[in-house]
């Protein structure tokens, strides 16, 4: 073999491949068979999209209900006291109250200021408010 062959062949051997893959990629695109209106033209990923979405925990909506009423300027104790009530209402949310009660008190912190926000502890949850309040003041 020349050596003006073997340059030919490799050559070939570099671009055949690439000009194979993107001849097969616009075949496909556009076959005529395909039904190409605006209803039909959809991504791989979107079809049998019909997984429905993970409920989300009673204690997590509960939690971000009442971080949303401090957020909008509700005070911390009455936040706290829909907190109580919630608990009372549905006991399988005590064992959150804890981290609901902290998370409540950080918030409060961000809001108010250690100062103030230690103002509106109550006994909900044992002290579990005013030990949100102290990791973050």
């Amino acid at each position: 073999m020349t050596h003006t062959a073997r340059r030919i062949g490799r050559s070939l051997a570099l671009v055949l491949p690439v000009v194979l893959v993107l001849s097969g990629t616009l075949a496909v695109t556009m076959v005529p068979w395909a039904d190409n209106s605006p209803s039909q033209i959809l991504t791989a990923s979107a079809e049998d999209v019909s997984v429905p979405a993970k409920p989300r925990a009673a204690h997590d909506v509960l939690r971000d209900k009442l971080l949303g009423e401090l957020q909008q300027g509700q005070e911390p104790g009455a936040v706290l006291t829909h907190l109580q009530q919630e608990v009372d209402r549905r006991p399988s949310l005590a064992e959150h109250c804890v981290g609901i009660a902290r998370a409540l008190g950080r918030a409060a912190v961000d809001a108010y200021g250690p100062t103030k926000a230690q103002s509106f502890a109550r006994p909900v949850c044992d002290t579990s408010y005013a030990t949100g309040v102290a990791s973050m003041g």
